[in-house]
């Protein structure tokens, strides 16, 4: 019979994300696996093939255990420009705490991996494209037909802006840029989501009363 694991698959998956997340792919070894899951080398072959094929879990593993929820909760807390608004300001707020100095793990990932690695490479441009389309892209589009973004905004255009800034935002992170640099990242999400003016503001009656007067005028200074 098959001899039945003693240890929970994504308890371990988890600890194996989190030690590619800090020391890279190439930075971890079997042994530092091994001792941060806490399963032996044979458990770890037979389970997840090869220290490559669990890297491959864990980036799926990221996806669906912190970038959607993630993404998700951000939705549901506030307004749709808002939550575009309030996603920068996280992450620029725990720059500044000194809570982000790991960065991301898919932009990691990207920059350590993807240039020679086409399997990482699709994984990554799928984490990617899922943020620009289902987070960014959405909530402009959701914010225009709510009155709350303009109606000049271009969501396609503007969210693969968006999801650049975020990009160079957590690349950043990991050399601790100062206050002045985060504030410069919200002042332009901030820019490139104007809200909503065409609703035109209320003419007031002494106003109007002018308009009127100033149209009589005319009209008779022509006859």
């Amino acid at each position: 019979m098959p001899r039945k694991k003693q240890f929970a698959i994504d308890d371990v998956k988890q600890k194996a994300m989190l030690i590619f997340w800090d020391q890279g792919y190439r930075g971890t070894s079997l042994q530092d696996l091994v001792e941060t899951m806490g399963i032996n080398r044979a458990s770890l072959y037979d389970t997840f093939g090869d220290k490559y094929a669990l890297f491959i879990e864990t980036l799926h593993n990221y996806n669906d255990t912190y970038a959607k929820p993630f993404f998700t909760k951000i939705r549901k807390a506030n307004s749709p420009r808002q939550a575009i608004i309030a996603l920068f300001d996280e992450i620029c707020d725990g720059i500044s705490k000194g809570e982000e100095q790991n960065g991301c793990y898919i932009v990691n990932t990207a920059l350590e991996m993807s240039p020679h690695d086409e399997k990482v490479s699709k994984i990554v441009n799928r984490i990617f494209a899922y943020v620009e389309k289902n987070f960014f892209r959405k909530m402009i589009l959701q914010g225009q037909a709510r009155g709350e973004i303009s109606q000049a905004v271009i969501p396609d255009t503007t969210a693969r802006t968006l999801l650049s800034l975020l990009i160079g935002l957590r690349v950043l992170s990991r050399n601790r840029p100062d206050q002045a640099l985060l504030n410069s990242f919200k002042t332009q999400v901030a820019a490139l989501l104007p809200p909503n003016t065409a609703i035109p503001h209320p003419v007031s009656q002494s106003r109007r009363r002018r308009t009127r007067s100033q149209v009589f005028r005319a009209v008779a200074h022509v006859a």
